[in-house]
C-alpha cells in the first residue's frame, strides 16, 4: 500500500497498547493525533523518537493532540520501554504489521546490502476530522517531535 497523502481519510486500525487495552483511532476523531510509527523499542534512534514526543507530549496536549506511537514489537516489549523511559502516550503493539501496511510504512530497507522488510520511521498528523493533515517521511529522530508540534498547532482554530 502506498503512504496515504494529505486530505485523505486516515485508515482506523485497532490493537493493544502496552497496558493491555485496546485502542483504535476512530475513537480519537475530534481532536488532531499524532501517530509515529517507528522501527524497535529501545533502539537508539527509537529512544530519541519517543523521548522527544515524551518530552513534547504536554505541548501537544495543550495543542489538543493525542499521540500514538506504533511499532511491531509487542505489548510487553512496549510497556518495558514506556517504563524505563517514562513515555507517557500509548504505544500499539502491530504485531501483525496491519497498521504499518495500512499507512504504507511497512518497507523493503537495506542495511548493509541486506535487503529486509521493516518500518520506516514515518510520522503522520491527523486533523480533528480524521484526515491526514502532513505527512514526515525519512524521520531524523532528533529534533523531530519539535517539528512536530509545529504542525499540530498549526491546526488549530486559535492561532
Amino acid at each position: 500500500m502506498a503512504v496515504p497523502h494529505p486530505g485523505t481519510l486516515a485508515p482506523d486500525f485497532t490493537g493493544p497498547i502496552q497496558d493491555g487495552t485496546t485502542l483504535r483511532l476512530r475513537d480519537l476523531r475530534g481532536k488532531p493525533v499524532v501517530l509515529f510509527f517507528y522501527p524497535k523499542d529501545s533502539t537508539p534512534g527509537c529512544t530519541t523518537e519517543a523521548c522527544g514526543f515524551r518530552d513534547q507530549h504536554a505541548a501537544l496536549l495543550k495543542a489538543g493532540a493525542a499521540v500514538i506511537g506504533i511499532s511491531p514489537d509487542p505489548a510487553k516489549s512496549h510497556a518495558k520501554f514506556a517504563e524505563k523511559f517514562a513515555l507517557s502516550y500509548p504505544l500499539l503493539a502491530d504485531t501483525e504489521k496491519a497498521a504499518a501496511t495500512a499507512y504504507g510504512v511497512w518497507a523493503e530497507k537495506s542495511l548493509y546490502g541486506r535487503k529486509y522488510m521493516g518500518v520506516a520511521r514515518t510520522t503522520f498528523v491527523i486533523d480533528a476530522q480524521g484526515k491526514i493533515a502532513q505527512v514526515f517521511e525519512k524521520v531524523k529522530p532528533e529534533g523531530h517531535a519539535t517539528e512536530v508540534l509545529a504542525a499540530v498547532v498549526a491546526l488549530s482554530p486559535h492561532k
